[in-house]
């Protein structure tokens, strides 16, 4: 299965094709995050790169979140535009999982790929290797940092993320005498060809459906919500639709 990997979900842009689990191409930057400028341009190089085709890929793979909600939509709306033109399937990925598959490590270590989500919080989730598969332990979830610190007590952990740094001081106070670490910088930054295998099995998702997972609401829809109770009642998780 040919596939071309897709993530704009934090400031670095990561996108690569793959054949199965063999890399074909793959380009990383964390120098900008003007997603919407260098998207396009970086898919059209590694398709150059590969000697591919668009047309002769079998499935687009997307960070589907959680992280920033502009590159978020940038590449969820690429993916579903390229999926749909294409006439190809769709498969989402949580962007922390991402993070996770970078790290090696055994069936006991806890590994916790955080992003952070600003005042103290947090994006982060719980994963597990489980016979060579990366397994979700814990859900993704929009926590503050010290709850997280909380949840993660008395286990083997290993913290995962450039914004792992921001907490720096928190950690060692929350986790004092706690068996923890910090992954190293290289694997802090998110690779397309890790969100490509992770989205290799997964069943394919309706394109028209398809939406990002915030798992927060913005705060100008928070505040109108603290306005409106009533109406917040009735409706689910925020996603939107285009």
């Amino acid at each position: 299965m040919k596939i071309l990997a897709i993530d704009t979900s934090n400031r670095p842009l990561s996108v690569a094709l793959l054949e199965d689990q063999t890399l074909l191409a793959e380009n990383t930057t964390t120098v900008s995050k003007n997603h919407s400028v260098t998207l396009m341009p970086a898919i059209e190089e590694i398709f150059k790169q590969s000697q591919l085709k668009p047309e002769e890929i079998d499935r687009v793979v997307v960070a589907q979140g959680p992280g920033s909600y502009t590159g978020l939509r940038i590449g969820v709306t690429t993916a579903k535009t390229l999926a749909y033109s294409l006439n190809k399937e769709l498969v989402g990925v949580s962007s922390l999982a991402v993070l996770a598959k970078g790290v090696q490590a055994d069936a006991k270590t806890l590994l916790v790929p955080v992003f952070d989500a600003r005042r103290d919080n947090v994006f982060a989730g719980g994963y597990m290797w489980d016979d060579g598969q990366l397994k979700n332990v814990l859900p993704d979830q929009h926590i503050s940092f010290s709850k997280l610190c909380k949840q993660i007590m008395g286990k083997e952990v290993c913290f995962i993320g450039a914004d792992v740094a921001k907490f720096a001081d928190q950690l060692k106070e929350l986790m004092a005498g706690q068996d923890y670490r910090i992954a190293p910088a290289e694997s802090a930054v998110p690779r397309a060809f890790n969100l490509g295998t992770l989205g290799l099995l997964k069943e394919a998702e309706n394109v028209n459906d398809f939406v990002p997972r915030y798992l927060r609401i913005t705060q100008a829809e928070s505040q109108w919500l603290k306005r409106n109770p009533q109406e917040g009642k009735k409706h689910g998780p925020y996603v939107k639709k285009y």
